[in-house]
């Protein structure tokens, strides 16, 4: 069935970084759309970067130049750098399919401290 594991999230202080880790299986990872996906408290659930099997990316407005996403198809892992972290984005965050989803990890908490 399908499963994605998220990691690499924790508390950190503003300006910092961090790198989350998404390890798919269950579905022919490489051939599809990825995206991570993040949600604060009392807050809908958003995309904030998406990635093509061939490459292709799109960033929300709120973290483009901060963070960068990347995968790697034969580990069936996706990453997501996160630079200059702010206050504004602690959530949860979760990696999936684009367009349809799959089921939902358990995500991986980001806290930054101001």
């Amino acid at each position: 069935q399908v499963q994605l594991v998220e990691s690499g999230g924790g508390l950190v202080q503003a300006g910092g970084s961090l790198r989350l880790s998404c390890v798919a299986s269950g579905f022919p990872f490489s051939i599809v759309r990825m995206g991570w996906y993040r949600q604060a408290p009392e807050k809908q659930r958003e995309l904030v970067a998406a990635i093509t099997f061939g490459g292709s990316i799109n960033y929300a407005d709120s973290v483009k130049g901060r963070f960068t996403i990347s995968r790697d198809n034969a580990k069936r892992t996706m990453y997501l750098q996160m630079n200059n972290l702010k206050p504004e984005d602690t959530a949860i965050y979760y990696c999936n399919t684009v367009g349809p989803t799959a089921s939902w990890g358990q995500g991986t908490q980001v806290t930054v401290s101001s």
